[in-house]
């Protein structure tokens, strides 16, 4: 039997799903971060236990039949290696937005209004790395997912268009335009990385990884994708209108249409899926703000408590530090957490019905600037499994809001590799 493995790092941890070629999951494996996964030095270290443990977990008798592999990453988790792939400094996370200290150089590169225009984006991040690091001896900018498929497979600076998007890489010629090569030049740039198709067979795994976990000599290991679009892919939407909202530690949407959208602007940007394009954009509010305030227990307790179908009159603009992406792209936007009630369920309710306005807020942009109408959407993330804030989101959106039969994004992955190996 041929089986396939998705593997998902996340913000908070890691896991993986193995499939067949029908679909059905014959294994789920989950490590959790510690620090939640937040900036340290030893990121790397941590990355790659959580990778050798997740698979160690796999039964042998599993692993062994395992035909491709493929990984996703946080969108935007960057990092500098060695051209021995060896990390020479801490990566930087997806939400870090130290890329604000050179705006006016990107803006100098980047034509208006194009994706890399946040503080937030790959490059952004290369910009920043280049301004205030020392460096000179040789390097590759790698993606979280692509330094990950490295340890399994061995082909340095190897990426996906996914990944890519918010480097400046250019879905439409498939090729690093003129002015990111031309902007970036210079003696500390570091190598980029040779960028194909999510999906697209890369190598066989090496052979010591083979060794140790008992993967087969052909197993191939396939370029990956970003946590929300591996969501989006576990869904099984394919239809234009339809949507994903993926309600992690963060809050991402993912509209299915036949047009493209990009306006920096308000940080939308979309990504090449087959013939039509994935249009969205990714906020930092979310389940973390949640967990800031409230155990798992209570945010339970608490959801039971409030009608959905009842408006909460707190508006709120929940996160955790200054800045959001989407839909107000500025690195600078201060958190609105006040006026707090002593009521802890009608603080819960605020902060639900505030980021259902963000969300719903997101998707009305999408459709403004020319994306398909809204008519479905699906949710993933750990958000999908409360109800009272599903019917809080259905009632903003005005749409039917569904939790789909898979909503791991490990799960996408996993079909990533499958489809990788059979297209």
């Amino acid at each position: 039997m041929n089986l396939y493995l998705g593997i998902d790092f996340g913000t908070t941890g890691a896991r993986s799903t193995v499939i067949d070629s029908q679909g059905r999951v014959h294994c789920e494996t989950e490590y959790t971060f510690a620090n939640n996964g937040q900036q340290q030095p030893e990121l790397p270290s941590v990355w790659q236990n959580a990778l050798w443990d997740l698979i160690e977990q796999i039964p042998p008798t599993i692993r062994n039949q395992v035909r491709a592999i493929a990984i996703d990453g946080t969108s935007s988790t960057v990092m500098l290696c060695n051209t021995d792939g060896i990390p020479v400094c801490e990566p930087i996370l997806y939400n870090d937005a130290r890329g604000a200290a050179v705006t006016e150089r990107l803006r100098a590169i980047a034509p208006d209004n194009h994706t890399v225009l946040s503080a937030t984006s790959s490059l952004a991040k290369l910009l920043w790395l280049q301004d205030f690091r020392e460096e000179t001896a040789p390097t590759f900018f790698l993606h979280q997912a692509d330094w990950l498929a490295f340890l399994l497979h061995g082909k340095l600076g190897i990426s996906d268009y996914h990944n890519a998007l918010k480097l400046g890489f250019d879905v439409d010629t498939l090729c690093y335009p003129n002015w990111l090569i031309e902007g970036i030049a210079g003696a500390a740039t570091p190598e980029l990385p040779q960028v194909v198709a999510p999906g697209t067979p890369v190598e066989e795994v090496r052979a010591q990884v083979g060794d140790r976990f008992g993967f087969s000599r052909d197993c191939m290991i396939c370029a990956g994708t970003t946590d929300s679009i591996a969501a989006f892919l576990a869904s099984g939407v394919n239809l234009p209108g339809e949507a994903v909202t993926s309600l992690g530690s963060t809050l991402a949407v993912k509209l299915l249409s036949h047009t493209r959208v990009d306006d920096s602007r308000y940080g939308i940007y979309s990504h090449k899926l087959g013939d039509l394009w994935l249009v969205g954009g990714a906020s930092n509010t979310g389940g973390a703000v949640l967990r800031h305030f409230f155990t798992d227990v209570e945010l339970d307790n608490y959801s039971t408590q409030i009608d959905p179908e009842e408006e909460s009159l707190l508006d709120y603009y929940p996160l955790l530090k200054k800045g959001d992406r989407f839909p107000i792209n500025d690195p600078n936007l201060p958190p609105r957490l006040e006026p707090r009630p002593t009521d802890s369920v009608k603080f819960l309710h605020g902060l639900l019905e505030s980021i259902a306005r963000i969300e719903a807020r997101g998707y009305q942009l999408l459709q403004e600037l020319g994306a398909n109408p809204l008519t479905k959407v699906y949710t993933a993330g750990g958000g999908a499994k409360n109800s009272v804030w599903s019917g809080i989101r259905k009632r903003y959106l005005k749409v039917p809001v569904e939790t789909p039969v898979h909503t791991a994004a490990a799960y996408g992955t996993a079909l990533l590799a499958m489809r990788g190996m059979t297209d």
